[in-house]
């Protein structure tokens, strides 16, 4: 089910542990894949909880352009989206924007 509007924004603090070399869509964007891992102690149902994830993203434009350029191990707060690619079983975290934690 689609609805115009709905909301599907990830916020997420997290080191860049992949880092593909910058490479350009067939219409000509810029655009580098990147593998990152978050790692945080959190609270969930009263309890502390260490939690860790490890994700594919993907960023476009400008932004991939900056990003290749980023060093492995790097943290940082990185704003976008989720989308599941054609084809593909897990979704891939779109960066929109992103900023040094």
């Amino acid at each position: 089910m689609t609805r115009s509007g709905a909301a599907n924004q990830l916020v997420l603090t997290a080191c860049i542990t992949e880092l593909a070399a910058l490479r350009f869509t067939p219409a000509g964007l810029p655009a580098v894949d990147l593998r990152l891992e978050h790692e945080s102690t959190l609270e969930e149902a009263g309890q502390t909880r260490q939690v860790k994830a490890a994700l594919k993203a993907v960023a476009f434009g400008s932004v991939a352009e900056r990003l290749a350029r980023q060093a492995l191990g790097s943290q940082w707060l990185l704003r976008g989206f989720l989308a599941t690619p054609r084809n593909a079983k897990h979704p891939v975290f779109h960066i929109t924007e992103f900023q040094q934690d």
